[in-house]
């Protein structure tokens, strides 16, 4: 599984003109599953989601609190094209990306741990393979890469190295 988090002031999505979901301050996550992805990736996930400290304390130290520390919202949206790979050509190979039933049943699973981790009222949703319009507006910007398989965090300020072992 692939996540990007970007720490944002507000974001929103739109589906055909109609504003689905939206949410203020807080981490917007576009989230790719792949086709060797378990629930135990899912679940591991959503908690870094929840945990990953994207924020300044009181005092302005950076990186000291997350999400759940700031009482903020998610805003999960399911996005396959994080998996693409660019390695041939000028078009982008999607093998990477789970398809169909699987990727749905795993993001759903991702998003609804994501609301039982925390509070769900704060946690929103985009419409999984759907045509979004996608609206933020960052806070930093502040943007972390996150891929459950080698449990590597990237960020546009830091790189961190997690443990997650992959069973």
């Amino acid at each position: 599984m692939k996540a990007i988090l970007q720490r944002v002031a507000s974001a929103s999505v739109t589906v055909d003109t109609h504003l689905v979901s939206s949410i203020g301050k807080g981490v917007l996550v576009f989230a790719a599953v792949a086709p060797d992805d378990t629930a135990r990736e899912v679940e591991s996930m959503a908690a870094k989601v929840l945990k990953m400290k994207m924020w300044p304390d009181e005092s302005g130290s950076t990186w000291k609190k997350s999400v759940q520390d700031i009482k903020g919202e998610v805003l999960c949206v399911s996005q396959f094209t994080l998996l693409a790979s660019t390695k041939k050509g000028s078009k982008p190979d999607f093998h990477g990306a789970s398809g169909g039933d699987q990727a749905r049943e795993l993001y759903d699973r991702f998003f609804a741990k994501v609301q039982e981790l925390y509070e769900p009222e704060k946690v929103r949703n985009g419409v999984f393979q759907a045509m979004m319009q996608v609206n933020l507006q960052n806070d930093g910007p502040v943007g972390v890469e996150y891929h459950s398989d080698n449990a590597e965090v990237i960020g546009t300020h830091f790189l961190t190295s997690i443990t997650t072992p992959r069973r």
